[in-house]
């Protein structure tokens, strides 16, 4: 996976389970396959809208494996890792090359509010142990630790560190990292509610959530972002918006999963300790989903769009 391979929509995979809490492969390859077909040119194993948490090692290794039987060749399948030892973390790297991996996408040491050097040093070890390329998930809101312009400075030395998750939920920081690094690093947006505004101000990719349950609306905004055809794309844009906000949430996975339950791509079970929705909360949520579903937009020809074919 080359440096270039960073663009595009890159859905965080929900981890579809049975009521037997058991991996339903089935209808994670289903999923899968909505995507793919949508257009997505890339797919997020195992993170955190995947439930890692609640997920074995020996799971996430089959996940990256089932979905490396689904995608067409080239389209890469990234590993999340997200551990609380740097041991660990080189273990899972090294497997995950092991296994056919294409990526990772590295959080910061969890459990732990590590400071600026020790966060580095986490980053620059996993990147040092493996051949494959890194996206650096920058998430200090939900994560309390930020990688700052400085430390992507010291982490730009690793020619393997590829691209950069952006979810401080500034959007100008995008526009800092233009200006620092030039495209030294692929700027993926990774906040749902930001794609339009951040793939406008250069972004390179997306990496979603929503998109699991709607995945042509998503790939339509960027691509016709992209494609400068901004009016077509705000359109969608807005009747998105209050789906999207389902993803600025604790209980992200619930709702998201609901959606993807709701267009017949996936369940509602998670894994304990979460539970799924009820009550006036599951009704609010599906009162969304519905309306949304029912308010569907018609999506303009943006499959396979560029910039050239419509600014030429």
């Amino acid at each position: 996976m080359n440096k270039e391979s960073w663009y595009g929509i890159f859905p965080a995979l929900v981890t579809p389970f049975k009521a037997d809490d058991t991996i339903d492969f089935e209808l994670f390859g289903k999923n899968l396959q909505a995507q793919i077909e949508a257009g997505v040119t890339g797919a997020i194993v195992a993170g955190s809208l995947g439930e890692a948490s609640t997920l074995t090692r020996a799971e996430k290794v089959e996940l990256v494996k089932y979905a490396k039987t689904v995608v067409p060749e080239g389209m890469p399948v990234v590993l999340c890792i997200a551990e609380q030892a740097t041991a660990e973390a080189v273990s899972i790297a090294k497997e995950a090359e092991s296994i056919g991996a294409d990526g990772l996408m590295v959080l910061p040491p969890m459990r732990y509010k590590a400071d600026d050097r020790e966060t580095v040093a986490y980053f620059r070890t996993i990147a040092q142990s493996t051949a494959l390329p890194l996206m650096i998930y920058n998430n200090p809101v939900d994560y309390k630790i930020e990688v700052t312009l400085e430390m992507f400075e010291e982490l730009a030395e690793e020619a393997n560190i590829h691209a950069i998750k952006e979810s401080t939920r500034d959007v100008s920081n995008v526009t800092r990292l233009f200006n620092r690094f030039g495209d030294r690093f692929r700027i993926f947006c990774g906040v749902d509610t930001l794609i339009m505004e951040e793939v406008m101000l250069g972004a390179d990719g997306v990496v979603g959530g929503l998109v699991d349950a709607f995945p042509k609306e998503t790939v339509a905004i960027f691509n016709l972002v992209k494609a400068g055809m901004y009016k077509e794309a705000l359109a969608i844009y807005r009747w998105y918006l209050p789906l999207l906000e389902l993803d600025i949430h604790p209980k992200l996975v619930q709702n998201i999963k609901l959606a993807a339950a709701k267009m017949n791509i996936g369940s509602e079970y998670v894994r304990a300790p979460r539970l799924v929705l009820d009550g006036a909360e599951r009704e609010r949520v599906i009162a969304i989903i519905d309306k949304a579903i029912e308010t569907q937009p018609t999506l303009p020809d943006y499959l396979n769009l560029t910039a050239d074919s419509y600014l030429a």
